[in-house]
């Protein structure tokens, strides 16, 4: 009975979160359900191994992707954590073999954090001439009190596809300290996308890495990031072009609104080939102020208005 409670439950936040209860009950769509550290509904389909156990101190989670196989409907995840207080720690391991294609959509709960941490520990091998979407979405509440861990190392194969985006836009986000690398090989396209909205006391650390190992590979590591109250943010993004006709670029905005926010963008470009170009783009500015006076005169209150302009920046 607790387990159907929780079920329950979660599927309820999970709407709440944008996500769609349908498609994690519907039989031809491949998903994973974990509460806590506990695995409440796992679903494969075919072409695609999905399991999960519940082990010592968390989940181990593996998802393989047949090779040759192009999965029609997109892998939900679904991770949460419903009381006030908990631990959540999924070592997750991703296998997509070449000349496959699937996409992710996962959705992270945690709507009543008060002292919650939520650990990732994640390895994705992309194959050759495979391809591999993931959209990480996260719904926290008011408190302020999630620990988010989140680190990745990610193979990527030749003329390979990866691409991966975290948003953390509702509620407030805490401690979120996002460590990512991705190694790509020749003619393989990589791409690391972080949107978040900071507010009253969150901290926010980013930390991208693309490492362009291959030629012609290619890598764009971009983060949008707004802060208002007391928010602090360090975002550091590192493309390294080492093989020839690499091409990479690191792009950081970072939009303050408030008196107690600290911003900080540190880019890092290196190439070992001379053939290889990467470049960087970093600014840290202030809201609009046309913008604001435009919307506030169409009857929205300031802070009405600067969270149309935030969603804006970071949709």
């Amino acid at each position: 009975m607790v387990v159907v409670r929780e079920y329950e439950e979660i599927l309820e936040a999970y709407d709440k979160a944008g996500g769609e209860q349908a498609n994690l009950k519907n039989k031809a769509i491949a998903s994973l359900i974990v509460h806590e550290n506990r695995v409440l509904k796992a679903n494969e389909v075919q072409g695609i191994k999905l399991r999960a156990e519940q082990k010592e101190n968390g989940i181990m989670a593996e998802l393989s992707v047949e090779e040759g196989r192009k999965i029609a409907y997109p892998v939900h995840l679904c991770f949460g954590v419903l009381p006030k207080e908990g631990l959540q720690e999924i070592v997750l391991r991703v296998d997509v073999q070449s000349n496959s294609r699937v996409s992710v959509i996962a959705h992270c709960i945690f709507p009543n954090a008060v002292k919650v941490t939520h650990k990732m520990d994640a390895e994705i091998k992309v194959g050759d001439n495979a391809e591999f979407n993931y959209q990480e979405t996260h719904y926290h509440g008011e408190f302020g009190g999630v620990r988010v861990l989140p680190k990745a190392k990610i193979w990527v194969g030749k003329k390979s596809i990866y691409s991966s985006t975290l948003t953390l836009i509702e509620g407030c986000v805490g401690l979120l300290d996002y460590d990512f690398e991705v190694f790509g090989e020749e003619k393989s396209i990589n791409e690391l996308i972080v949107k978040v909205f900071g507010k009253k006391e969150d901290d926010i650390k980013i930390a991208e890495k693309i490492y362009l190992n291959g030629r012609e590979a290619r890598g764009l590591a971009k983060s949008r990031l707004v802060l208002k109250d007391n928010a602090k943010a360090v975002v550091m993004g590192e493309t390294y072009g080492n093989a020839p006709f690499a091409r990479g670029h690191v792009d950081c905005i970072e939009i303050v609104n408030g008196e107690g926010v600290i911003a900080r963008a540190i880019p890092v470009v290196y190439v070992k080939d001379k053939q290889a170009k990467v470049t960087h783009e970093a600014a840290i500015g202030s809201i609009d102020k046309k913008q604001m006076q435009t919307l506030m005169a169409r009857g929205l209150n300031e802070e009405e208005a600067v969270d149309v302009i935030v969603r804006g920046i970071l949709g």
